[in-house]
């Protein structure tokens, strides 16, 4: 389950993405593709590492006019969940140096179990709605589970920001229908090295899950648009 765009991408899981663009003329705004593919030596969300150690290889294609945006983007490395393709839309704006994100992001595992309680994924069974604000280096997004099959009401909020080459994100669950640790908090720092290859290191700082170590993820991106 992949982090939304614009502000969102800097928070990151483990696969950094970049992408360059093709423009095209349109009678109301300049219609914007870009596409991406990127490795990572595992698949970091949230604060857990869900490919185990395993590599994870995605792509993103997507297409924007204006603030208005709409994609895909796959990745292989969810080892519990199997392959999985996520489908966004979006509307971003930025004024004053503030910007503002609202778009809705679906979840598929076609060759896998997913996160459902039945075993089975189908088109619409996880749903996330992120709202985002940001000034300069620094955003706020939250992350409300609107569909979920068990943990619809889960949410989730990060705090983010960036300085020179390095970043640093504050990632806290609020986990419906929980007993106890029901707010794990975890902190990612991340250096740029390159517009292409990065590393990050993840770990959790409260109400940890059982067994949990530091994470050391290394990322390589690279454009396919030109």
């Amino acid at each position: 389950m992949k982090f939304t765009k614009k502000a969102l991408c800097g928070s990151v899981a483990a696969v950094a993405m970049a992408a360059s663009s093709l423009m095209v003329s349109s009678q109301a705004a300049a219609i914007e593709v870009s596409a991406s593919a990127a490795v990572a030596s595992t698949y970091l969300w949230r604060g857990y590492d869900l490919g185990s150690g395993t590599p994870a290889v995605s792509g993103d294609l997507s297409v924007s006019a204006g603030g208005a945006y709409a994609g895909i983007w796959g990745s292989s490395g969810d080892t519990s969940a199997g392959t999985e393709y996520d489908l966004y839309a979006g509307y971003g704006l930025e004024a004053g140096g503030f910007v503002f994100d609202v778009s809705v992001w679906n979840y598929n595992y076609p060759t896998g179990a997913g996160y459902t309680l039945d075993g089975e994924t189908d088109f619409g069974d996880l749903t996330d709605v992120v709202y985002t604000i940001g000034y300069g280096p620094v955003s706020f997004s939250w992350y409300d589970n609107v569909a979920g099959d068990g943990s619809e009401g889960t949410e989730y909020f990060t705090l983010s920001g960036e300085y020179g080459k390095f970043s640093a994100l504050i990632g806290m669950w609020d986990i419906d229908n929980c007993t106890e640790d029901c707010e794990p908090t975890h902190l990612n720092v991340s250096y740029a090295y390159n517009d292409a290859l990065s590393f990050t290191v993840s770990q959790f700082i409260s109400d940890e899950p059982v067994d949990d170590d530091l994470k050391f993820v290394i990322s390589y991106s690279l454009p396919i648009t030109e």
